[in-house]
């Protein structure tokens, strides 16, 4: 189907509140063309821009996305300190994301962060704060696992200080102590690359997500490739455990 006709059939049809996306293949895009990886990261960077702008556009609500994740400390530091910097772009073009009416929410951990980075991703998100268009969630420095960790340790705090009982636990107890707190479950959750996992992302948010794997590399996957996830979304039907309601 043609992108035009793809574009055309999906907004005819409900659009998902919450994207998640795992970008994978940025490195592995870099060695087919005999390439440094860091190239591959470059250009998986520019394929972000162009999704974000895509999806800001198509109305979708919430954006979120792997940037850096707690496992990848154990890359190579060249690699590491190339994505930083990357990081660091996105955080001083603010006003892009500001022009697009775009809010940015970084989730993730402070820890083994230096101080310029932390100080950076603070500003990016109060220059956007006020934004009122699509959420951005970037996931850096983030481990699903460890996530759940802090939010186990935040709810026993509270529990140890009678500011609840243990009775008081229930999944919204859950929901308001993460990192995600007052953003909606994710909707559709896609993988590049081909890899079939979903390698600690999110991982009670996406509890009923329906999800997408494709083995395009994330620096190929542009907009008609979203396009038509998208429309493989819509051909679904969500039934969270019930059985499907006959018309």
């Amino acid at each position: 189907m043609k992108k035009s006709d793809l574009l055309k059939s999906i907004t005819t049809k409900k659009l998902p509140t919450h994207i998640a996306i795992i970008l994978d293949g940025n490195g592995r895009w870099a060695k087919k063309r005999g390439l440094p990886r860091t190239i591959g990261h470059q250009k998986g960077a520019t394929t972000l821009q162009e999704i974000i702008k895509t999806c800001s556009n198509l109305g979708i609500k919430y954006f979120s996305t792997y940037v850096f994740s707690t496992e990848n400390w154990q890359r190579p530091k060249s690699e590491i300190d190339f994505i930083m910097n990357e990081v660091r772009k996105i955080c001083k073009d603010y006003q892009k994301l500001v022009k697009q009416n775009i809010k940015v929410q970084i989730i993730g951990t402070k820890e083994k962060l230096t101080e310029d980075m932390v100080t950076s991703l603070e500003m990016l998100m109060e220059k956007t704060k006020t934004c009122t268009g699509m959420t951005l969630l970037l996931a850096f420095n983030y481990g699903a696992k460890k996530e759940l960790v802090d939010c186990i340790k935040k709810i026993v705090d509270q529990v140890v200080t009678c500011k609840i009982s243990l009775d008081d636990i229930s999944e919204q107890t859950i929901e308001e102590n993460l990192y995600t707190k007052d953003i909606p479950p994710v909707d559709f959750l896609i993988r590049t690359s081909g890899e079939i996992r979903v390698s600690n992302f999110l991982l009670w948010q996406i509890a009923y997500a329906e999800m997408y794997f494709t083995k395009i590399l994330w620096p190929d996957f542009h907009a008609k490739e979203l396009y038509e996830a998208i429309y493989e979304y819509q051909q679904r039907h969500r039934r969270y455990g019930g059985l499907e309601k006959k018309i």
